[in-house]
């Protein structure tokens, strides 16, 4: 017969009438049982009654917030290496790192992101004052150029934004997440700082070896040129930007439906849209579009189009050309674009047509956005800006997965030697030993037991990755010589106390 705990049973008590507990819940300890069964929006009508019947005790429904998760440390040394990766690139261009407030005014972000500002995480007031969670660090890097009134800047940032997004976490899509951003800040000749953000991108994801990609390009001034020639009126420009940004995720049809059913476009305009949209190509592509009568006749996509034939003359230079396409539907849905947009893509074979690429998701996007800084900036003065923000999140999912199904073991601390002993009451001698290597800038560590036994501190080093062990017993003591282990090969050998950092540090040299 299946006996309750006193937490259990009280539960069982209060609740309502509906589907019965399963009896793996109500077997289960207190902690298990709570996070098994209780559901979140009962938690506190039944907490009352719970505490009531159970002596005034209460157990929390354990788990992270909706869109967020905790990181074991073999997920934080996967990220590490990868933001790593990432950042290395980064200084390779010459950025500088910065850092803002995670908390923004509420009203610096509001009205900079489309759509997406609806997916602000908005706070009540603080203090006095109005504040949201970062929704990028986009819009903080102008807010911070403005403050602080800088013309001219290169940097990088790393660090975590908010979204009140509907999360997606198997494709690495969260409310809680990093962004990895680099931007160029200043009045630079046309197209030279937006090749280099390209560029970048490519080096970045051909370092990872993600598999094959593409770098998505466009300019919102040939897309608002195409609005203009195919009879969108002004006010519906970026309502009908974020739609036309959904032809990745959606066919044409949807996509039409939902510029005339929704945005208000009337269907001869959103099949006029239709013809431009769903080009893509390259400089044969451009002097085509140059050429076209309607849109040569446009001085905003007639300026984008020169721009674009000469960012790829650039891209040529830098020998990626064959991984970027020229994409008329690619349109990033947020207000601030002014210029160039692009967006990476990851590409796998299609199961059915081995012969065929089709899009897994996008893991960097960017642009150039030259009014933003002007916004914030009292006598609204304009930094032109172009920039790049690598998607962490999407790109760890993918390498997290790899690891997994590789089976490889990834090492989750730095340690490089593991003192040991091999006797008993030879704490005093480990102590000594492993704080020499401390105050030599050695990372090392020891057992926390006074006498270990030798195979269970070998066996750590082995189970941690530990490359080095210096073992020191009665004999080595007495001879004044550490015997050092290489774990890997199991050699070992007696090394002069005075010599074994020398020696620790030969060994660990790259």
């Amino acid at each position: 017969m299946l006996r309750l705990g006193p937490f259990a049973a009280a539960v069982a008590r209060c609740q309502p009438a509906g589907p019965s507990l399963g009896p793996l819940c109500l077997a289960g300890s207190r902690g298990s049982f709570a996070r098994s069964w209780l559901p979140a929006g009962n938690c506190g009508a039944l907490s009352r009654q719970v505490r009531a019947a159970a002596g005034g005790e209460w157990v929390p429904v354990l788990k992270t917030p909706k869109g967020t998760r905790d990181h074991s440390p073999a997920q934080v040394a996967l990220r590490d290496r990868l933001l790593s990766a990432v950042v290395s690139c980064f200084k390779r261009h010459g950025a500088a790192a910065i850092d803002t407030p995670a908390l923004e005014l509420r009203e610096m972000l509001v009205g900079k992101y489309g759509e997406g500002s609806k997916l602000i995480y908005e706070l009540q007031d603080q203090g006095g004052e109005l504040l949201a969670l970062r929704y990028d660090l986009t819009v903080p890097f102008a807010r911070y150029l403005a403050m602080n009134k800088i013309t001219n800047m290169k940097r990088y940032h790393v660090a975590k934004v908010y979204r009140r997004d509907n999360p997606a976490t198997t494709r690495g899509r969260y409310r809680e997440f990093y962004q990895c951003d680099f931007d160029i800040a200043g009045q630079f000749d046309p197209m030279i700082p937006d090749a280099e953000c390209l560029k970048i991108v490519h080096e970045i994801l051909s370092d990872l070896q993600l598999g094959d990609f593409v770098i998505k390009v466009n300019d919102r001034r040939i897309l608002n040129g195409v609005f203009v020639v195919c009879g969108v009126p002004e006010s519906k420009f970026i309502p009908a930007c974020s739609t036309v940004d959904k032809l990745d995720k959606m066919p044409w049809e949807e996509v039409r439906s939902e510029m005339v059913g929704e945005k208000g476009l009337s269907p001869e305009a959103a099949d006029r849209i239709g013809e431009y949209v769903q080009l893509r190509g390259g400089l044969d592509l451009i002097e085509r579009l140059l050429q076209d009568p309607k849109l040569s006749q446009n001085k905003l996509a007639k300026e984008g189009l020169g721009d674009m034939k000469l960012l790829f003359e650039y891209l040529t230079l830098f020998g990626i050309t064959e991984k970027i396409s020229f994409d008329l539907s690619l349109a990033r849905g947020l207000d601030y674009y002014t210029g160039v947009i692009f967006e990476a893509v990851l590409l796998q074979q299609d199961n059915e047509h081995k012969e065929e690429l089709v899009n897994v998701g996008s893991v960097a996007g960017g642009g150039r956005y030259d009014g933003l800084v002007g916004m914030f900036d009292p006598k609204g003065r304009k930094v032109p800006c172009v920039g790049v923000s690598i998607g962490i999140e999407r790109i760890f999912s993918i390498l997290e997965q790899r690891l997994e199904a590789s089976g490889e073991k990834l090492r989750t601390t730095e340690t490089q030697v593991l003192v040991a002993t091999p006797q008993k009451h030879l704490l005093a001698a480990r102590l000594k030993l492993i704080s020499e290597l401390w105050d030599a800038g050695i990372k090392a560590e020891m057992l926390y037991k006074k006498d270990p036994k030798l195979l269970k501190q070998l066996q750590y080093c082995e189970d941690t990755g530990i490359p080095l062990a210096a073992i020191v017993g009665e004999q080595e003591l007495a001879d004044g010589v550490v015997k050092l282990r290489d774990v890997a090969t199991r050699q070992e050998v007696d090394i002069p106390r005075e010599k074994l950092i020398d020696e620790i540090r030969r060994r660990l040299e790259p």
